[in-house]
């Protein structure tokens, strides 16, 4: 379909950049919809990150006052357009929330057009939350550059469990480094949040795949792909959760789980999991905000305020949701007890839940 700039104007006469109707394209993992022109050709018709955009589909749906960022700044369910590096068209959606095509009852001969609603309406957001991480390793040590660490809060035994970006996806250079380090810490079972079957059989075929103690689990099935989404309050990401962690069950440690960087969807199973083991409020925030220094180099120290709004806006949600289940103070919540509540709420056995949580745990003695 040809793209062309709309000539739109304000009251003052002024142009304003938009995007006539454009085909649309169902992204199924995360639940968005692809608007199919690229984010460099999109950007060249005048519109900048922090914008506010209005949507139309051709079906009637619309969404007004609608952010436009490089990254997923919007709580957890609202809607935006992202632009983020490596996306091969612009994307809008509910992040990690509701899919967009069903929401939406969209079909695949639908487009979409965009105006732009207000200009940097929301570029205090859209400056504060920018942040880029290297895909070159420099002189990071490996386990930083791997994002690979083992767990060690709550009553977790030494060296089960550990966290990392992918061993097998090698979009970001990391998996062979991360591949090495499973082996050198002994890791017997993967939980792949990230890949399917046929995208794992994609990343072995690979030129540049280098991971043979991951092919050599994976053969072995000891590997678990679970291809899940973030949208962690739906059905579909807690069969998977559910079926994750069984599976784990039956399994011997160490243990590592993965999606592509070791971030959100990594960041939400080790956090029910290290709450399964009584780990506290300040370990799994202090866990899971690890990442963010290994990436970005942001922490309480160097970079207080985008330290807090990203505590707030990612790891906050997740505990909350989670608390929810013990109805508890988010600081001083029983989380193993809220853990355990929720994990029986989504369809884990209790007998799965103890087997899980006594390959975890060790002697309380």
């Amino acid at each position: 379909m040809i793209i062309c700039l709309v000539a739109c104007q304000n009251q003052g006469g002024e142009q304003k950049p938009a995007l006539a109707a454009t085909a649309i394209e169902h992204e199924t993992k995360f639940g968005n919809e692809y608007i199919k022109i690229t984010i460099e050709d999109f950007n060249a018709l005048g519109f900048e990150y922090g914008d506010s955009l209005n949507i139309t589909f051709s079906n009637g749906f619309e969404l007004k006052d609608l952010p436009y960022y490089n990254g997923f700044y919007v709580d957890m369910g609202e809607p935006l357009l992202v632009g983020y590096l490596g996306y091969p068209y612009i994307r809008v959606g509910y992040n990690n929330g509701e899919d967009m095509f069903v929401k939406a009852e969209l079909s695949d001969t639908d487009t979409a057009t965009i105006e732009l609603a207000a200009k940097a309406k929301y570029i205090d957001i859209q400056e504060s939350m920018d942040i880029h991480y290297s895909d070159e390793q420099g002189d990071r040590p490996d386990a930083v550059f791997a994002n690979f660490r083992v767990v060690n809060v709550g009553n977790l035994k030494q060296n089960i469990l550990y966290r990392s970006a992918s061993p097998a996806d090698n979009q970001h250079k990391r998996a062979a480094v991360t591949d090495r380090l499973a082996e050198e810490t002994g890791i017997a079972f993967i939980i792949n949040l990230s890949d399917n079957e046929e995208e794992l059989e994609e990343h072995i075929a690979a030129d540049d795949f280098d991971s043979p103690y991951f092919l050599s689990l994976y053969n072995n099935g000891k590997v678990i792909p679970l291809s899940m989404n973030m949208a962690f309050e739906s059905e579909v990401f807690a069969q998977k959760l559910v079926a994750g962690l069984t599976a784990a069950s039956k399994e011997e440690g160490p243990y590592l789980v993965h999606c592509v960087e070791g971030k959100d969807r990594t960041g939400f199973v080790c956090m029910v999991m290290e709450a399964l083991a009584g780990a506290t409020y300040e370990e799994m925030v202090a866990d899971y905000m690890v990442t963010y220094d290994n990436y970005y180099g942001i922490n309480q120290t160097k970079e207080p305020t985008k330290y807090r709004i990203i505590k707030e806006r990612n790891i906050d949600v997740m505990l909350k949701y989670l608390a929810g289940f013990g109805e508890r103070e988010l600081a001083s919540a029983d989380y193993e007890y809220c853990a355990r509540t929720y994990l029986l709420s989504i369809g884990m056995t209790e007998s799965d839940i103890d087997a899980l949580t006594a390959r975890l745990v060790g002697d309380p003695t």
